[in-house]
């Protein structure tokens, strides 16, 4: 086979370009116009423009249903991160640290529920509490996020884990240090860019669950992406507009947040350490 020539080279790259940035249009378009109509002073939830306008954030801010579900989904967003952390770091050292019969088995299950279809696991876990006659509770939606969330936080903190050596670990203790000090003193702050990552992520795959929380919340409860959707139902006004605006900046801002607060606490950390030599 003949090697392209320049100008064959030059158009194969060019088009390349052109179809990379018509997917990034197709993916982020809708974003955009979503952002941009929650601006707009018409009542009708489309183009044209008639003006700009905060009216919809006001009239979304005094919609009581709307402030529910926020507050259902933060404190459910919260709890999933505060228990998969710690499960997660438990289970990591488990698994990294230390040897046991099946362990294979239960990396595989710690993991699995990112590699099934979240619809697959709702539909699983409601036709079970069905069998059962459990009905659907709070405890139960946050028990689901819980699966959903764990995987990956466990696969984030085992990634951190393998890459600290244990040699670290072996000093102290051959200095003395309890287990329980080694692994405050030495460990755990090695594992905190892991950590908070993690939390960070399951609390974003949590409040931005849509699929599964339809199947596990109680009668009558909302999340904030079930809250749209019912709203959808209605119409698409500003003011799902301007919901969805607020969720686009929860989402995607809270973890660029966090990526910038780690940043600059590592640039302090090195610059105590510098002062410190």
């Amino acid at each position: 086979m003949n090697a392209p020539s320049d100008g064959s080279g030059r158009w194969g790259w060019r088009l390349t370009c052109v179809m990379t940035l018509l997917v990034y249009i197709f993916m982020f378009a809708p974003i955009v116009a979503t952002v941009v109509l929650s601006f707009n002073a018409s009542m009708f939830g489309g183009f044209p423009i008639t003006g700009f306008s905060l009216h919809w954030y006001e009239v979304l801010m005094q919609n009581e249903n709307v402030l529910t579900a926020f507050r259902t989904s933060l404190w459910i967003a919260l709890a999933t991160a505060a228990v998969t952390t710690l499960v997660g770091i438990g289970a990591s050292l488990a698994l990294v640290r230390f040897e046991f019969p099946g362990k294979s088995a239960v990396n595989t299950l710690a993991i699995l529920p990112a590699l099934v279809p979240e619809t697959i696991l709702g539909v699983g876990l409601l036709v079970m509490i069905k069998a059962i006659d459990q009905p659907r509770s709070y405890l139960i939606l946050l028990l689901g996020h819980i699966l959903l969330a764990l995987p990956f936080v466990v696969l984030v903190i085992q990634a951190r884990l393998i890459g600290i050596r244990r040699v670290y670990e072996e000093a102290a203790l051959s200095l003395g240090a309890p287990r329980g000090s080694t692994f405050r003193e030495i460990t755990l702050p090695l594992l905190m860019p892991a950590v908070f990552a993690s939390v960070l992520l399951a609390f974003t795959i949590s409040f931005d669950n849509t699929t599964a929380s339809l199947f596990w919340r109680p009668a009558g409860v909302e999340t904030m992406p079930t809250q749209i959707l019912s709203m959808l139902k209605v119409s698409i006004s500003p003011e799902v507009n301007a919901l969805g605006t607020l969720m686009i900046v929860i989402t995607v801002g809270i973890p660029l947040l966090g990526g910038l607060a780690a940043k600059l606490l590592s640039g302090l950390k090195t610059q105590k350490q510098q002062m410190g030599d």
